[in-house]
């Protein structure tokens, strides 16, 4: 089953946000449901996710178990940045976005950008 670029990581911490607990890499392969996937692809998943602060870790009886560092709004909210800050024209990308949403979508920004203290 191949996977576009970042599904996997996308996948792995959807599994890591539905547990309320750290999991282990054994914990979130059961919980993302590939047979095809190797338990040793989901550790290295993990592993990087943790070298970008992207997850914590903590190690529960000499197995590491991993968290999500942020919510996932927070998560998905720095993917838009950081994708924002590639771009060789942020203004256009921008742009693009703001025609892109729907009209709920926009009154959602609209509304979020008027807050006084953001």
């Amino acid at each position: 089953m191949g996977r576009a670029r970042g599904e996997l990581e996308q996948d792995v911490m959807t599994a890591l946000w539905a547990h309320q607990e750290p999991a282990s890499a054994r914990v979130v392969l059961r919980s993302i449901g590939d047979p095809e996937l190797a338990y040793t692809t989901v550790k290295t998943v993990l592993e990087r996710l943790t070298r970008k602060q992207v997850v914590t870790r903590v190690n529960i009886d000499r197995t590491w178990h991993y968290s999500p560092a942020a919510s996932r709004d927070d998560y998905v909210a720095e993917l838009m940045l950081r994708a924002l800050d590639r771009t060789g024209d942020r203004d256009g990308a921008l742009v693009r976005f703001a025609r892109a949403v729907s009209p709920a979508d926009a009154e959602v920004l609209r509304a979020a950008l008027d807050e006084p203290d953001r």
